[in-house]
């Protein structure tokens, strides 16, 4: 799985230097370039990032402003022409600080940092299940580990990094991106309907072409995956 990134910078020279040193990276995709912090919340409003190379001084919203106005955001690598912001950088927990203009060796130190923070996560089904035989699957929470079992869980919530699980009973908040969970849950009547949202085929009480009604929850439905979420609730989506 690649890890997406967008290089934010109002300097056309500044992103072609990123994007060349990031040409050694083959695991890495450029999403989107932006030259300000209005068109940067536009991409994070509409795609799982995982990573920012961000400036800090752009017109109107500084980069600072702009990290300080998002509940949560992905990893940030600041690169910049002003060395005395480094140590309020690390207040927003960012994963390194880059002084333009940047060598290779450099960034690639910064990425490896990036890396080491961002380790992939495995996660496993159990599908023999344990002692009464339905299928299950373990989440972290706060170094604690929940045993979820499948048939108790109503949808997963995206918040970037970061999934929320809904069961009847409780949510459960774990670091884990949404496409990985979506790969281990697709074979067990689980469904992506929304780049935020994957539901149980099977808790679904209404729904019509724009929403999805589970326990009371209505559920964004994205045109892009309008047509297969119809196919599996066996709809026609011109009756609706």
């Amino acid at each position: 799985m690649k890890t997406k990134c967008i290089i934010v910078d109002d300097e056309p020279l500044a992103i072609k230097v990123i994007k060349n040193h990031l040409q050694s990276f083959e695991d890495v995709e450029i999403v989107a370039e932006c030259s300000n912090a209005i068109e940067t919340d536009k991409v994070l409003r509409e795609q799982n990032i995982d990573l920012i190379f961000l400036d800090i001084e752009m017109p109107k919203i500084s980069g600072f402003e702009f990290l300080k106005s998002l509940k949560k955001h992905p990893k940030v690598i600041i690169i910049t022409a002003y060395r005395n912001y480094a140590l309020k950088g690390y207040e927003y927990d960012i994963v390194d600080y880059l002084l333009k203009p940047v060598s290779f060796d450099r960034f690639y130190i910064a990425m490896n940092k990036f890396y080491k923070q961002n380790k992939d996560v495995d996660i496993q089904v159990f599908d023999d299940g344990d002692r009464t035989g339905k299928p299950f699957i373990y989440f972290n929470e706060d170094k604690t580990i929940h045993k979820i079992y499948l048939d108790e869980i109503l949808y997963l919530e995206s918040f970037r990094e970061y999934i929320k699980v809904h069961t009847t009973d409780k949510s459960i908040m774990t670091k884990l991106p949404i496409s990985k969970i979506e790969e281990k849950l697709k074979d067990h009547e689980f469904i992506r309907i929304h780049k935020s949202f994957i539901i149980s085929v099977s808790k679904v009480s209404s729904f019509n072409s724009r929403v999805i009604t589970i326990k009371n929850n209505e559920l964004p439905i994205g045109r892009t995956y309008k047509d297969l979420v119809m196919k599996t609730l066996k709809y026609d989506p011109e009756l609706l």
